[in-house]
């Protein structure tokens, strides 16, 4: 495993396809345990709830799942881990991201953490990755 996942010693990580490389590490803001993601010179947050309540979600769904990552100002497509994470019927009620402008992209860049932590696996094929519990 790379890193452990503190500010001094991020996860590293790259996209589903194997693209991009970008960190991630747990942290708080304003009282809420978050998960900064930081991909180039762009912070992402997303709530730190969303890796037990995306772990629960997939061992519901039981099969594979398409990621359909999405920026916040497109639509997500229906039935993708990208939708769900802003659905208003998931465990929050909305989005797990949290930094306003920046709410998309859970689809691309929490998949790869749940498969670093061993919550999930995770294809990594060029387009179109899902991902299932193991």
């Amino acid at each position: 495993m790379s890193g452990t996942g503190t500010e001094a010693d991020p996860w590293v990580l790259k996209t589903p396809p194997g693209t991009s490389e970008y960190t991630m590490h747990r942290s708080a803001r304003d009282g809420v345990e978050v998960i900064v993601c930081t991909v180039g010179k762009t912070v992402l947050l997303y709530d730190a709830r969303c890796l037990d309540d995306l772990k629960a979600m997939l061992i519901a769904h039981g099969d594979w799942i398409e990621l359909g990552s999405a920026d916040e100002q497109k639509p997500a497509k229906d039935g993708t881990v990208e939708a769900w994470g802003r659905a208003a019927d998931n465990p929050i009620g909305g989005w797990y991201g949290l930094k306003k402008g920046f709410r998309g992209r859970f689809g691309m860049y929490v998949p790869p953490l749940m498969e670093e932590l061993g919550l999930a696996e995770l294809e990594h094929q060029p387009r179109n990755n899902r991902m299932r519990a193991i």
